[in-house]
């Protein structure tokens, strides 16, 4: 299986990053070959631009912009969903990357 670019977007880009952690281990346990990574909502667009993206996980915090995602990820194919809230809390990172992989098959 190819490599699967997974990004995640938050507020600042800063409380994900330690689940972005939780979720590479995750995939390396899996043999997974995956590419997450997080950004900011403000610097998501600019992402999604340079970079092939499989799916995007919007934290619980910015649920309220997944409209908005829809709209601009539906020309590209690039599948979204918001990051489960209790796994979000518990930086969850297998539980995530399940919810990632998922959506990247079903599209």
């Amino acid at each position: 299986m190819a490599k699967k670019t997974i990004m995640l977007v938050c507020s600042a880009g800063m409380s994900t990053s330690l689940l972005v952690t939780k979720m590479q281990k995750a995939a390396e346990a899996q043999g997974v070959e995956a590419d997450v990574f997080a950004v900011s909502a403000s610097e998501a667009d600019n992402s999604l631009e340079s970079k092939p993206v499989d799916v995007l996980l919007l934290g619980p915090q910015v649920r309220f912009m997944k409209a908005d995602f829809e709209k601009r990820l539906a020309p590209k194919g690039i599948p979204l969903e918001v990051i489960n809230m209790a796994d979000y809390g518990m930086m969850n990172g297998d539980n995530v990357l399940k919810q990632a992989m998922a959506l990247i098959e079903n599209k």
